[in-house]
Parts: structure tokens; C-alpha cells; sequence
């Protein structure tokens, strides 16, 4: 698991996977995302705009990675 340090409260989870380095474009978050193919927490997430919180765990591509 990788920690993904942000700054504020809270982040988007599109914003999320781009700021992690996991995904180059906006783009290709929407169609993983929208294709089920990442989980936030253990559940698949399909909303772009997810807000996510310190301590809250996503997965995608086979990467575990935490908000801190």
C-alpha cells in the first residue's frame, strides 16, 4: 500500500488517481472509473467525483494506494 499525501480535506477521486501518478489524462480516469475498475474502500466506485478522505483506500490497475 502506497501512501498519496494531499493537501486540504478532502479530493476527488479523478483528481486522486491523477495526483497518485496512476493515470496521465482526465480521460482515462473517466473510462476506469466508469468501467467499474477501480474500488474505493473495497467498493467499486463509478463516480468520477467521489469525494475521498484521509484514510480512505483505493485500487486500481493493482495498485493499493491510501489518502493521507
Amino acid at each position: 500500500m502506497r501512501d498519496v499525501e494531499i493537501r486540504g480535506d478532502m479530493i476527488r477521486l479523478g483528481q486522486f488517481l491523477k495526483l497518485a501518478d496512476v493515470l496521465e489524462s482526465g480521460g482515462e480516469s473517466k473510462e476506469l472509473i466508469g468501467e467499474g475498475e477501480v474500488t474505493v474502500n473495497g467498493e467499486v466506485d463509478t463516480r468520477r467525483g467521489r469525494q475521498l478522505h484521509r484514510g480512505d483506500v483505493v485500487e486500481v490497475l493493482g495498485q493499493t494506494l491510501r489518502v493521507a
